[in-house]
């Protein structure tokens, strides 16, 4: 079974306090009708601290959607190849080892692909496949992993780096005045990840099943409006309570597979705000603490999207994982809506799931 491995991570040095987003907010839109709503808001989302490509004076400044963009690329060419040599130091493989790589980013655009030049430049095989997933927000994380899963049962031998980007302060337009664009910019923060999933061997979660669900009619709740200043980030009033639907879908999901979602040994989601960890905790009558790893993610920095739930694995990983296999639920919730979700086991060295690791690439004839 595959197995995804310890995650790296990696974050901005510009770093951005409670504080100071709400004296910003104050000081650029004194004159907000709803500013004393935005304030709220704010301060309620729980985030302390959030990093930044940029030091915030330039955050402030719009270039243009050419001269942002550009930025994207460059940032993110400089940040990445770090973050996946760890990652890849991780699962103790190399690039040459790698048969897919996913890479996640709805912040900026790329054609081709940030695949291309990661294989160009770093070293994977010229038939690496590429898999750019770039319109699925938060929820794309876990997209990547159920991908990730599905290729590894389609070619059991077959090992997959997913990367995920996301820069989400270069979406910030300062005359974009509506209380969901407010919101987003005292929510939102940058980030970088990579894992590898591993076909055969490793120390992880051992992926077991996996779902989607898009709940019917709210496609306009979370999205993106693409102008000439870039994308527009639009968020409904009616998104934090998207848990009463998203909460029984995962258990629908679970339940064919005779998995009880509320009865769980670890559990990693997306960390969209505080509500959406409340209610988890209210819907699946769970503790508070069930969902240690999303909220520190989410205090320490911010909604960083696609790569929250990366960050939230990571710290399972620091804080000695899980005992061997213990039962856990990987979630990422996104625009659709959608929930997205991977069942799995922890696996340790030595346990009775575990395999032995491969030194070197695949065979050919094997993917």
């Amino acid at each position: 079974m595959a197995t995804l491995c310890r995650p790296a991570i990696a974050v901005p040095e510009h770093v951005i306090t409670r504080e100071q987003t709400l004296e910003f907010a104050r000081t650029l839109h004194a004159g907000h009708p709803q500013l004393a709503l935005a304030l709220r808001l704010i301060g309620n989302t729980g985030v302390q601290t959030r990093h930044l490509v940029q030091p915030i004076e330039d955050t402030l400044r719009h270039p243009g959607f050419t001269a942002r963009n550009a930025l994207y690329e460059s940032e993110a060419k400089s940040r990445l190849p770090e973050v996946i040599d760890r990652a890849l130091a991780h699962a103790e493989l190399t690039t040459r080892d790698i048969d897919l790589i996913v890479y996640v980013s709805c912040t900026g655009f790329m054609m081709p692909s940030m695949t291309a030049w990661l294989i160009n430049t770093m070293g994977f095989r010229s038939a690496t496949r590429q898999l750019p997933i770039a319109q699925l927000g938060c929820a794309a994380g876990g997209t990547a992993i159920n991908r990730a899963h599905d290729f590894c049962m389609a070619y059991p031998r077959a090992n997959v780096l997913i990367v995920s980007c996301e820069f989400c302060s270069l979406c910030y337009q300062p005359e974009d005045l509506g209380v969901g664009n407010l919101l987003s910019n005292g929510l939102f923060g940058d980030a970088v990840a990579a894992v590898a999933v591993r076909g055969e061997g490793g120390v992880g979660v051992q992926l077991e099943q996996n779902g989607s669900h898009l709940v019917p009619g709210t496609e306009e709740w979370i999205s993106y409006a693409v102008r000439d200043t870039g994308f527009h980030f639009m968020l409904d009033k009616r998104v934090p309570g998207t848990m009463s639907m998203l909460a029984p879908a995962m258990r629908d999901m679970a339940e064919p597979f005779g998995w009880d979602v509320s009865d769980l040994d670890f559990y990693i989601v997306h960390a969209g705000g505080p509500r959406i960890l409340d209610d988890l905790s209210k819907y699946l009558m769970l503790p508070s603490e069930t969902f240690r790893y999303s909220r520190a993610t989410l205090t320490e920095r911010g909604n960083i999207a696609s790569a929250v739930i990366f960050d939230a694995l990571d710290r399972l990983f620091e804080e000695g994982g899980a005992a061997q296999g213990a039962r856990g639920v990987i979630a990422g919730f996104g625009p659709g809506i959608t929930a997205e979700i991977s069942l799995g086991r922890w696996i340790r060295p030595g346990g009775a799931a575990t395999v032995s690791h491969r030194n070197g690439s695949v065979p050919r004839s094997a993917v």
